[in-house]
């Protein structure tokens, strides 16, 4: 039973049947043959499909994932500084070590009264996730563009675990993942309202990213998105945590929504009151469900979540806390399954 949706959502079959096409087009989108040219119309007719999907006016340029078009983005925007979330996803930290960080009260929420600040010094691009991968916490995107764009900067948000989810809040750029919505994995895009907003750099994609475009990639993913549903996971399918989430407090375990200042419902943070985070993946794992520590990125190191150090979640909840997220294909008795090992595993 998969419970890791936020790494990677399971393909999706229009997708699957879409990459099948893309196969049969298996040509370069910048040759000029005949078969060239067919491939370039399928790859510009899939672009219009996702900018509809994404209600995006500006620009599109595909990207192997997220991590390319975060390095994208912060590598070659028009703007004097970089300033970053100190709870946003690894790759954006990465491509940008020297960034100053903003920090984030308790509720995971960026203070948005030293990101005032801090935008009127320079004018900076500033980057903030729009849903948290971790803990499922939504920034206050609106007032965050309102507060950036007011002082001459860029917003860029990562919408990773946004896209095909819930809609793309304004921002000057944008960052999707293809397999976060049940797309191919190997394929995302970096939205840019204006092109003039990043250095170009020669190559594919009107110059702005090298390489030859993955045109079965492109053409599952404008399939996933088009796919997806409001609302991504239904309403009744999630109601078990409804329970889940009393049985825990009463517990002495800790179920994060209550302290975030704006929770998804496809995301959930939960800390056991008696189990490390490490022995929890393993026994879930025994018993058939797939849950992480943190982000899938980062997990792997069994280290204790930098996002809630950053919100100074106590350690020994922190140390306790797993990550479970759910998907287009998951069912309400996966659910109830999830509820009743979790318990089982309190009440050791």
């Amino acid at each position: 039973m998969y419970l890791d949706h936020a790494a990677t959502s399971p393909l999706r079959p229009e997708a699957k049947a879409a990459m099948e096409q893309g196969f049969a087009l298996w040509a370069n989108p910048s040759s000029p043959h005949a078969e060239g040219r067919k491939a370039r119309a399928a790859l510009e007719d899939a672009r219009e499909r996702i900018k509809t999907a994404l209600g995006w006016q500006g620009e599109v340029i595909f990207t192997s994932g997220a991590s390319e078009a975060a390095a994208l983005a912060l590598e070659r925007a028009d703007a004097r500084a970089r300033l970053v979330s100190a709870v946003e996803h690894d790759c954006i930290l990465q491509a940008a070590p020297e960034a100053e960080r903003l920090p984030v009260g308790g509720d995971g929420a960026v203070d948005l009264a030293v990101l005032q600040e801090a935008v009127e010094r320079e004018r900076p691009l500033v980057a903030v996730q729009q849903i948290n991968s971790e803990t499922g916490n939504a920034q206050a995107i609106e007032q965050l563009y309102e507060i950036v764009s007011g002082a001459g900067g860029l917003l860029l948000s990562d919408c990773a675990q946004a896209a095909g989810k819930v809609t793309i809040l304004p921002c000057d750029m944008a960052i999707v993942s293809a397999h976060k919505f049940g797309g191919p994995i190997g394929i995302g895009a970096l939205l840019v309202e204006d092109y003039a907003m990043l250095k170009p750099s020669g190559g594919q994609e009107r110059g702005y990213r090298r390489g030859t475009e993955n045109l079965p990639g492109v053409l599952g993913m404008a399939e996933a998105l088009e796919a997806s549903s409001d609302p991504y996971v239904a309403s009744d399918i999630l109601e078990p945590l409804d329970q889940l989430a009393r049985e825990c407090r009463a517990l002495g375990g800790t179920w994060l929504s209550d302290s975030l200042s704006d929770p998804t419902p496809y995301i959930r943070a939960i800390a056991m009151p008696n189990m490390s985070a490490t022995a929890q993946v393993m026994r879930f794992d025994m018993a058939g469900m797939s849950v992480s520590q943190g982000s899938a990125c980062s997990s792997g190191t069994m280290k204790t979540s930098r996002v809630l150090e950053a919100m100074q979640v106590e350690p020994e909840v922190a140390a306790n806390t797993i990550r479970v997220s759910f998907g287009w294909n998951t069912t309400k008795a996966e659910v109830e399954r999830f509820a009743e090992v979790w318990l089982d595993l309190a009440r050791t």
